[in-house]
């Protein structure tokens, strides 16, 4: 297929666009800068020149597509209003293309509210964290779009080989005396590595029925203060203990969506599995990205990789 990606050079974009190149499709994402035009020529795909915030410039020019994904969003304070332009200029620009085009939308687990101890699903009402309610609508907007075969996928917190939503505890374990946790060692973080859900963006272009949604979520919920201790061990920060700190405590450094931090989450990848034939990596596979998260990979096995893998029980 002839695939157009926003966000192609995000940690999860650039995942999707390397899992669609090796599956042989074409991939062309736009392309903000040249540095990003460059990004997306290394991961093998065609920059097209523009800025999702300014559509008009280069949507009516959007060569013929079988399908759209975007994977593009930041924590801007501004997103909502960037987001509603580019769908209000890019669905009539889709529609009016002689094929019809598969549209595939990123929403999130943020927009599921705590959980709890209840595994959410596809079906639990959305009660989304405050900063992101914008995407609800606009998500529902994608499905209900007559013009186009719109598919929702919702990542879980997705961790990388650079470290994503671990980042900052590789940081603080190395910059501070412990680690800082959200509210409760005993909040539950669902996960999946990029590279799984990359293969889940490819099964939902090739397979997913129109007006679908899936969660990608390859563990439901993990306990986040062992993640932080796992890190402490490994890194031999001062303090293995967490250091619990208030949602309005890292809301104040990165911005109100940071309370998203302190959702105590399960979700469930049961139906992605069952209709798409999506498969969490081998139990080898994920211990090597669990490991060069803490940056382990090139080492023999020892005593803190396999107090990691425990500890998270990868």
């Amino acid at each position: 297929m002839r695939v157009f990606v926003l966000g192609g050079t995000g940690s999860i974009g650039s995942a999707v666009v390397q899992e669609l190149v090796q599956r042989g499709h074409e991939i062309w994402g736009l392309a903000r800068s040249e540095v990003s035009a460059a990004r997306l020529r290394e991961l093998g795909a065609m920059p097209v020149a523009g800025d999702a915030a300014a559509p008009e410039v280069w949507a009516a020019k959007l060569l013929q597509v079988d399908a759209v994904i975007h994977a593009s969003c930041d924590f801007n304070t501004g997103m909502d209003a960037i987001d509603r332009h580019l769908l209000d200029v890019l669905l009539p620009a889709l529609a009016a293309q002689p094929k019809r085009p598969r549209f595939i939308y990123t929403g999130g687990c943020w927009l599921f509210g705590a959980a709890g101890d209840d595994v959410a699903t596809e079906e639990t009402p959305f009660h989304p964290l405050p900063d992101f309610a914008w995407m609800v609508p606009h998500l529902r907007r994608i499905l209900e779009t007559a013009e186009i075969d719109g598919i929702v996928i919702h990542p879980a917190m997705v961790y990388t080989p650079g470290g994503g939503v671990f980042l900052r505890f590789a940081r603080e374990a190395i910059e501070r005396e412990a680690i800082r946790v959200v509210e409760s060692e005993a909040v539950r973080w669902p996960l999946v590595h990029s590279r799984d859900l990359a293969n889940l963006y490819a099964l939902a272009l090739e397979k997913a029925p129109a007006r679908s949604s899936y969660i990608g979520a390859a563990i439901d919920g993990l306990a986040v203060g062992r993640i932080a201790r796992a890190f402490a061990m490994r890194r031999g920060t001062r303090r293995q203990q967490p250091q619990i700190i208030p949602a309005e405590m890292i809301a104040a450094e990165l911005g109100a969506w940071a309370k998203g931090y302190a959702l105590d989450q399960r979700l469930s990848g049961a139906k992605a599995r069952r209709e798409l034939g999506w498969k969490r990596a081998s139990r080898a596979r994920t211990r090597n990205r669990a490991a060069s998260v803490t940056g382990v990979e090139n080492e023999k096995p020892a005593d803190t990789q396999r107090a990691f893998v425990k500890l998270c029980q990868f």
